[in-house]
């Protein structure tokens, strides 16, 4: 089975709000990369968003 790969996402926030995000993830026991992306689809879910699934071949430009 094949791997997704993933993207670099550089984002610039307010220390305190950084502060907020590492307390949050350590509560649910996740990396502050996983609580990011579980936050966005919680975002997107409850806003009627669809998150588009990119399939590997598609990435490398392969069809």
């Amino acid at each position: 089975m094949a791997t997704t790969k993933t993207a670099t996402l550089t984002i610039r926030v307010d220390p305190g709000l950084k502060e907020a995000l590492r307390a949050a993830a350590q509560a649910e026991h996740r990396s502050i990369a996983n609580m990011i992306e579980v936050l966005i689809r919680e975002h997107c879910e409850k806003n009627g968003i669809a998150i588009e699934q990119v399939q590997d071949s598609d990435q490398r430009g392969e069809r």
